[in-house]
């Protein structure tokens, strides 16, 4: 039996009102797509038993595998096991080795087995069962042979569900898979995605494997490349053939880091290797720099110290601005933000200091400095370099996402300050 097209559906009431993010179906789609089956759709449906059976069974007419996560819990509303069962033409029966699983881990926590606990080891006839080792829930698949239709059941918390994807469901889809996806992801900053598309629309439409696919992000570019190979290393070996085409073009120059994550993390990584530490000083970014450094393990290696300075005499006293570059400049200027680096580099007796300052908004614009005006400079081994913003927003709930005009700003000025300090530690 091969599976060729797969998709995912997501059970549950909570998901459907917003109380709950689905982060199952991002990480089960992640999974998938390194497995080499390719994905048809996604859907959600609430804790009904016939609109599940419907949606089930129209996914089923399409899809040779259907994953299906929650509504695997003791309690009445979850249904999705007996719903799938009974679409499959299968009863339930009694697995002995998922109940004694449960009675030992209500055991282990001082809980006493009750009878919608022994719901959950009710199983489809003849289904493969995963086990589960984080939670009572067991998994499993049905399969119908006949028409060569996989259902996939697995518990809805992501503490359960993620580690027994990765722990029993992928071996058991390896046996169905005769080639893998490997995927490896180009890190842009500095061009916008129409731009890198247009450069790389000729190699995007002439490649078939490996593909090459634009993404954006807030600030930034990513290219994945994907390619369809027997084993982990010949893809791998087709998406650096890939990598090296886009580094020759013009794109190639706006690149980062390669699989990088984030530009704070290839930050870290860079500066560890070189073993060098940073300071920032920080206006209206407020200690973002720092904060994105920090959530970086290993970060500790790098970073000295930072220093919010909102205030003018905070930057007078602190990291040596000069009154006279205030009064003839502003706070919001290239040579403020100059001086500041410079000024938190000696503070912190630092290799590298970065600094931001600009205006965030909403309020504080002027016609010469309106609002999204920011500065950023870095200030190592002799060279002080800065960099003038004016980022614009087009509304108020940037990308759909929620960000607000004001924090939207701060996330890109704090980039830029970053991949700042990043071109200049590599001599760019």
């Amino acid at each position: 039996m091969k599976l060729k097209t797969a998709a995912i559906l997501s059970v549950g009431t909570e998901l459907l009102l917003g109380d709950i993010v689905n982060t199952d179906a991002a990480f089960i789609s992640r999974r998938l797509a390194a497995l080499g089956i390719n994905q048809y759709c996604q859907s959600v449906v609430g804790d009904n038993p016939e609109r599940l059976k419907k949606a089930l069974s129209e996914l089923l007419e399409t899809c040779d595998l259907v994953i299906l996560t929650g509504g695997l819990g003791p309690t009445y509303d979850d249904l999705t096991k007996e719903t799938a069962a009974a679409l499959f033409g299968r009863g339930l029966v009694l697995h002995e080795e998922s109940l004694e699983r449960i009675q030992a881990r209500l055991s282990k926590y001082g809980r006493v087995m009750s009878e919608n606990n022994k719901k959950q080891a009710m199983l489809p006839e003849g289904a493969v069962v995963f086990k589960n080792n984080y939670g009572t829930a067991p998994g499993m698949a049905i399969e119908d042979e006949v028409r060569g239709k996989t259902a996939i059941l697995l518990p809805g918390p992501p503490r359960e569900c993620e580690p027994m994807f990765i722990e029993e469901v992928e071996p058991y889809l390896r046996r169905f898979a005769d080639h893998i996806l490997v995927s490896r992801m180009i890190n842009i900053f500095g061009m916008g995605e129409s731009r890198v598309e247009e450069i790389l629309r000729p190699i995007m439409v002439s490649s078939l494997n490996p593909t090459l696919a634009p993404y954006a992000k807030e600030g930034e570019v990513q290219l994945r490349v994907t390619a369809s190979a027997p084993t982990e290393a010949e893809g791998l070996a087709m998406c650096d053939e890939m990598i090296a085409k886009v580094r020759e073009t013009e794109v190639g120059g706006c690149i980062y880091g390669i699989d990088a994550g984030s530009i704070e993390r290839e930050l870290v990584r860079e500066l560890t290797s070189r073993r060098l530490r940073i300071a920032c000083a920080e206006s209206c970014t407020g200690g973002l720099c720092a904060k994105r450094l920090t959530d970086i393990p290993g970060s500790s290696a790098i970073l000295d110290g930072s220093i919010v300075t909102y205030a003018n005499s905070v930057k007078e006293q602190f990291v040596c601005v000069s009154r006279e570059t205030l009064n003839a400049h502003g706070a919001v200027s290239k040579e403020t933000a100059l001086e500041m680096a410079d000024g938190v580099r000696k503070l912190f007796s630092s290799d590298i200091g970065i600094s931001t300052t600009g205006i965030a908004g909403p309020d504080g614009g002027t016609p010469e400095k309106p609002v999204g005006t920011v500065f950023v400079a870095v200030s190592y081994n002799g060279v002080c370099t800065h960099r003038e913003l004016h980022i614009g927003v087009y509304n108020s709930n940037v990308f759909g996402t929620g960000t607000s005009e004001r924090a939207y700003i701060r996330h890109i000025s704090a980039s830029n300050a970053l991949e700042l300090a990043l071109e200049l530690v590599r001599g760019r």
